[in-house]
């Protein structure tokens, strides 16, 4: 294999689970080096909330190697797909979103990409494009060119059944309408999560009964979130959004475990492994969470986090400039106070770090969401590694 071939084969398959197959993948490497045409690399994203978030990035990220190499990414925005809603991995049915709230949101996700990806070789692409003026024959005859019986052999969807949980039938053709957009931009590598790999595989299948030569399928780690066990969601809480504030984006690095710190160094980051796991592991993990909040916000804004967090937690010293929240009254709810300054996404979080005595008050642990204010300025510490301060004003 010449240099070249060998440079663009370890781009597109390091940190790869499933590459199906190699041998093809060399032969559209090969050709599109002759022929100096770039290769066609498919991502698709359905626009089910509005924040990209570090899990996404590690397929984002890998996609920016691939256009240095001169290849073209197509980011398909599922906007029709999203109102059928992904099953990969869901034990339950997804909830159903609105027409308005996909549009926000997938308005959000092309400027998040762009943070990562090159716009001038990304061809961004919604599929309803496709959809909308579909006919109902043509739609149906799609259908048929897919069994019931392989679609069952897919492990979330056979444990569902076993369990008697429901399985919608527009669950059940997800799938095969993802698969058809790689039929129409004809792709010939398509990335995605671990998790897809089935629908990958199906939109392989697809285009060759639409007699296409078969996009390679590559897939790639899920990136563990804050929980330290689950696949990093938004929905389950244990994400670190791109355009979340240096601060928490700062702060939430810094509560992952150590463990867990290495993949996201391997995943997230190009330093040298080997080089960091000589060093201190409190060091590392400064390192870690200083790089990838320079590159989201930038270098001035990450030195300024770590020196204000070694502060707080190594120094046991309260910051300075703390955010305030304005009360005018001293008696107060905590769960509201913390869910409207945007400290937790949800009251029923904050109830669940009251309950853990997660929540401090000068020392002592706050056991009920009913608080009176001591004097007129408190300093709650919520968790381990974040401060607000309550500030009581007189109406």
């Amino acid at each position: 294999m010449e240099k070249n071939q060998k440079k663009h084969l370890e781009v597109i398959t390091e940190n790869a689970i499933d590459v199906i197959s190699k041998e093809e993948l060399i032969q559209k490497i090969t050709l599109s080096l002759r022929e100096k045409k770039p290769l066609k690399v498919k991502i698709g994203f359905d626009p089910t909330t509005c924040d990209i978030h570090l899990g996404h990035t590690v397929l984002l990220r890998k996609l920016r190697e691939i256009q240095r190499l001169g290849h073209i990414v197509y980011f398909i925005i599922g906007d029709f797909t999203a109102q059928i809603g992904d099953p990969s991995g869901r034990n339950e049915l997804r909830p159903l979103l609105s027409a308005k709230e996909i549009e926000n949101n997938a308005k959000t996700y092309t400027k998040q990409a762009f943070k990562i990806l090159d716009r001038d070789k990304t061809h961004v692409i919604f599929n309803s494009r496709w959809y909308k003026d579909m006919r109902v024959s043509y739609f149906i005859s799609l259908l048929s060119r897919y069994t019931v019986a392989r679609m069952i052999e897919r492990d979330d969807f056979s444990k569902r059944l076993r369990e008697r949980k429901p399985l919608t039938l527009q669950e059940f053709i997800y799938p095969i309408i993802q698969g058809y957009d790689s039929v129409k931009i004809k792709a010939d590598i398509e990335f995605g999560g671990v998790d897809q790999k089935f629908n990958l595989i199906i939109a392989r299948h697809l285009q060759e009964s639409f007699r296409q030569i078969p996009q390679v399928v590559i897939t790639l780690p899920l990136l563990v979130g804050l929980d330290g066990k689950n696949k990093m969601s938004k929905s389950l809480g244990n994400y670190i959004g791109i355009t979340e504030d240096a601060k928490n984006m700062f702060g939430k690095i810094m509560s992952i475990s150590d463990e867990l710190m290495w993949e996201y160094f391997r995943l997230l980051t190009t330093i040298d492994i080997e080089k960091v796991k000589k060093m201190h592991p409190k060091e590392a993990k400064l390192l870690l969470a200083e790089t990838i909040v320079g590159y989201y916000h930038s270098p001035l804004f990450a030195e300024k986090e770590r020196k204000r967090f070694e502060k707080v937690f190594f120094q046991k010293e309260i910051p300075d400039d703390l955010e305030e929240y304005i009360v005018y009254s001293k008696k107060i709810d905590i769960v509201d106070i913390l869910y409207r300054s945007g400290y937790v996404c949800s009251k029923r979080e904050a109830r669940r770090l009251i309950e853990q005595k997660s929540i401090w008050c000068e020392g002592k642990p706050l056991f009920s969401s009913c608080f009176t204010l001591p004097s007129s300025n408190v300093v709650l510490k919520v968790g381990k590694k974040r401060f607000l301060k309550i500030v009581y004003r007189p109406s």
